[in-house]
C-alpha cells in the first residue's frame, strides 16, 4: 500500500476493515462485486482488490446495463477501464427493465440488475457478490419505508448479509457514512485520474430517494445532525426484533403438524393460535419460500379467509395467489405450491 497513499488513510481504513473481517470467512471463494461505475461500487472494487490476494480469492467485476439512461454505453466504457486499471475481469450484463411490472422504476431496475447477477452466478459459478450500499442508503431506506407504514419486517432496513437463491449478498459498509468513501475516492482519482460516472437520477426528485437528497437530507443534517446514525441504530433494533419474532413463529410453526416438505399444515391448530400469532406463522412460511410479504390488507384478506372457512375446507374454494404460488385448503390442511401445481393432491 506504499505506493498507494489513499489507502493509508484513517479514511480508507475504516473501508478496508470490515471487508478485512469479510474476506477471512471467504477465503479461497469466487467473488463477484457489482460494479455501477459510481463512486461508491468502484471505492468497492478498489478496495477489494487490494485485499483479494491476501486470502486467495478470485475477484470479478459485474456492471449490469440497464439501458435506462442516454450515457449507459459511457458507463460501461468507464467500468472497463476501472477494471483494466486494477487488473480484474469485468463482464457486462446487458437487461431490459419492465416498467410495466408495477414496481416503479426503481424496482423494476433492481429486479432486473438480480436476475443479470443470478444469470451472471450461474455461467461463472460465482455465489458471493458485494453490493456498495452504505450508511447513507441505510438510512433512506428506513425512512423510505417509516413513510410507506413499514412493520418490522420493513424496518428492519437492508441486511449486512442475505441469501436469494443459493447465492449470497454482502453489504460490508452499511455501518460507513458515504462522505468517508468519497474522501478515499478523491485520493484514489488524484492518483489515476480516474473519475466515477455520475448518475443524475440519484438527485432527480421525480424519484423518491432523489426527493429525499434533494429536499429533505439538508434539513436533517441541520436540525438532526445524527439522523443517519439514529435511522441506522433503530434498523438493527428491528432485525433483533425480527428475530424474535421468527423464533417464536418458528416454535409455532413446528406445533402445526407440518407436513409435504413444510409445504402444508393443519388450519386447526393454527386457529387455536391467538391472532397476531396466526399472521407472525403465515409471514414466517412465506419467508421459508423466499416469498415477498403479502400488503397489509392481502394479509387481512387472508387471515378473514382461513379463520371463516369451515376447517375441513368443503363449504367453498379457498385459493390465494401469491408471487406466482397460490394458497389453498384441501382436507383441512392449508398449502401452499406453484401456481401450475395448485390442482395437486396433497397426502391427507
Amino acid at each position: 500500500m506504499n505506493n498507494k497513499p489513499y489507502l493509508l488513510t484513517k479514511e480508507a481504513s475504516r473501508l478496508l476493515l470490515p471487508l478485512t473481517d469479510l474476506f477471512a470467512t471467504l477465503q479461497g471463494k469466487r467473488v463477484a462485486i457489482g460494479l455501477s461505475g459510481g463512486v461508491d461500487s468502484a471505492m468497492l472494487a478498489v478496495c477489494a482488490t487490494e485485499l483479494a490476494s491476501q486470502y486467495k480469492i478470485t475477484l470479478s467485476f459485474i456492471h449490469v446495463h440497464h439501458g435506462l439512461m442516454p450515457e449507459a454505453d459511457e458507463w460501461v466504457e468507464e467500468c472497463l477501464t476501472l477494471a483494466k486499471l486494477l487488473d480484474v475481469p469485468c463482464f457486462i450484463e446487458r437487461v431490459k427493465v419492465d416498467t410495466s411490472s408495477g414496481l416503479g422504476i426503481e424496482g423494476a431496475a433492481r429486479e432486473a440488475r438480480y436476475q443479470a447477477y443470478y444469470h451472471f452466478a450461474k455461467e461463472q459459478q460465482v455465489s458471493h457478490f458485494l453490493l456498495a450500499h452504505h450508511l447513507n442508503d441505510q438510512a433512506e431506506t428506513v425512512l423510505l419505508r417509516l413513510l410507506r407504514g413499514s412493520g418490522v419486517l420493513g424496518m428492519r432496513g437492508m441486511l449486512s448479509h442475505i441469501q436469494k437463491k443459493e447465492i449470497s449478498f454482502y453489504r460490508p459498509w452499511l455501518g460507513v457514512d458515504r462522505a468517508v468513501i468519497l474522501k478515499v475516492a478523491e485520493g484514489f482519482t488524484q492518483q489515476y485520474q480516474w473519475k466515477p460516472v455520475q448518475d443524475s437520477s440519484n438527485m432527480d426528485s421525480r424519484y423518491k430517494r432523489g426527493a429525499i437528497r434533494q429536499y429533505l437530507s439538508p434539513y436533517l443534517n441541520q436540525f438532526w445532525p445524527s439522523w443517519k446514525q439514529n435511522l441506522s441504530r433503530h434498523a438493527r433494533l428491528m432485525q433483533e426484533m425480527q428475530q424474535l419474532a421468527d423464533d417464536m413463529a418458528k416454535i409455532d410453526f413446528d406445533g402445526l403438524d407440518i407436513k409435504d416438505n413444510q409445504h402444508s399444515f393443519c388450519l386447526k391448530a393454527w386457529r387455536m393460535l391467538p391472532p397476531y400469532r396466526q399472521s407472525n406463522v403465515l409471514r414466517y412460511w412465506l419467508s421459508l419460500f423466499q416469498l415477498a410479504m403479502p400488503s397489509e390488507n392481502r394479509l387481512k384478506e387472508w387471515l378473514k379467509q382461513l379463520r371463516e372457512v369451515h376447517q375441513l375446507g368443503f363449504d367453498r374454494e379457498v385459493k390465494l395467489p401469491h408471487e406466482g404460488w397460490v394458497i389453498l385448503i384441501k382436507k383441512g390442511r392449508v398449502i401452499i405450491v406453484a401456481d401450475q401445481y395448485s390442482s395437486v393432491t396433497f397426502q391427507k
